[in-house]
């Protein structure tokens, strides 16, 4: 999106933006694992294991701030989106009623 042009547009980083494009390969995961195969916890771990979003971020940050912040936002939404997810996996597993 805007964070990745701004990066292009900016000092162009090959590593920034290969790490930027396996990003979506996480994305298009989860909701496979969760919704599909009904993998509750391992969709739960998945996005912890955000490891391509943070280094993206810290890449883009490097090359642009206000791209690093706009990946920053993206790494809270995906730490709040797991965080959502932890009260189902714990009815999942009948910790809550």
């Amino acid at each position: 999106g805007t964070a990745s042009y701004l990066v292009v547009s900016g000092k162009l980083n090959r590593t920034a933006l290969i790490v930027y494009s396996v990003q979506p390969l996480f994305d298009f995961m989860w909701p496979l694992l969760f919704f599909n195969m009904a993998q509750y916890l391992c969709a739960f771990i998945w996005p912890v294991v955000w490891g391509p979003l943070l280094i993206t971020t810290f890449l883009f940050y490097r090359i642009s701030k206000t791209a690093g912040r706009l990946m920053l936002l993206y790494l809270v939404w995906a730490t709040f989106a797991d965080y959502l997810d932890f009260p189902f996996i714990c009815q999942i597993n009948g910790r809550i009623s």
